[in-house]
């Protein structure tokens, strides 16, 4: 009888076991290097967010944060790199709306915004117009005039199909009736630098990306894409020439779905003390990005998938618009 007794106890210990060990394993997070996928090459607005967060991330978790570029297709390539990871935190996405609704309406993807995890917000930053500076064009007054006057033959550079810069430049048509060829590149700073050398006309690209084409004095910037004027950007907004204008850009971090709650709720934590850094929010707005932390996972989630809902209204009508 005592046999049986402690045969029964052994088997429920193993069961019981087995229904704890993800947690367990989840409490014990993370235990080796993590890498953090950037859809974009170097050099623009998100590999500079993606990496001043990785590396500042290593530190609070005590494992290697390693950034990964992977480029192309509107970023669409990284983000099918991330969705068929394995669910275990060690594979992370830096996204926005693009991956939560349009990505889905402009390409081939093998995935939907119901493939990731939003974990945390980490910056939001409103773009900047710029013209080649050639154009003599010094207001979006200016712009639209020429546009106007001459139907489809200035042409827009974006980061991508679908990507913010390229929604932006969506929306601007069909509030304005400005009517522009659109044409896309790997990404933000290669967008910019055509803008500058004037093989296309305008961008509206993230800041980081400008900023150098800006510099030069090669493009100049016309406007802000955020309804309010930016603490970090001295220009005026285009709103207060074309009326409901308002689009702003801005980072998180996704996971694969399947990604244990314990392992979602130590990237919130961690990620949360990495923005709450003076030298981490000194360095963002450094690179035009204002550091807006979320209030918890859930809270990200829905501020995500309401933005990607507007993303794909957006990449819907550029159907007819801007391609």
């Amino acid at each position: 009888m005592h046999r049986i007794v402690r045969a029964a106890g052994c088997a429920l210990a193993l069961l019981s076991g087995s229904l704890v060990t993800p947690a367990l394993a989840a409490s014990n997070y993370p235990t080796k290097p993590i890498t953090l996928v950037v859809g974009f090459p170097p050099g623009g607005g998100a590999d500079h967010v993606g990496r001043v967060y990785a590396n500042n991330l290593a530190k609070v978790l005590g494992q290697p944060v390693v950034v990964e570029n992977r480029p192309g297709a509107g970023s669409t390539i990284g983000a099918s790199f991330v969705a068929r990871a394995a669910a275990d935190g060690y594979t992370l996405y830096l996204g926005n709306a693009s991956v939560m609704g349009s990505d889905s309406a402009l390409y081939k993807v093998d995935y939907t915004a119901d493939n990731f995890v939003p974990v945390a917000q980490l910056t939001t930053g409103p773009m900047v117009l710029i013209v080649n500076a050639a154009l003599g064009i010094n207001s979006v007054k200016d712009l639209l005039d020429r546009a106007r006057e001459q139907p489809g033959k200035l042409n827009v550079a974006s980061s991508g199909n679908g990507v913010i810069t390229h929604l932006a430049a969506v929306e601007f048509m069909g509030l304005s009736g400005a009517k522009f060829m659109h044409i896309p590149f790997k990404g933000g700073a290669a967008a910019t630098q055509s803008v500058a050398a004037g093989d296309t006309d305008l961008s509206f690209a993230t800041a980081p990306s400008a900023k150098a084409a800006i510099e030069t004095g090669k493009a100049r910037a016309l406007a802000v894409t955020s309804a309010q004027p930016s603490k970090l950007l001295p220009y005026p907004t285009i709103a207060a020439t074309v009326p409901g204008f308002d689009v702003t850009n801005w980072w998180g971090i996704f996971a694969p779905r399947g990604t244990p709650p314990a392992v979602v709720q130590t990237l919130f934590e961690a990620t949360n003390q990495v923005l709450e850094q003076s030298e981490v929010r000194q360095t963002m707005e450094a690179g035009y990005e204002e550091v807006t932390p979320s209030e918890s996972a859930p809270a990200f989630a829905a501020f995500a998938h309401k933005e990607g809902a507007k993303g794909l209204r957006l990449a819907k009508e550029s159907t007819t618009t801007a391609n």
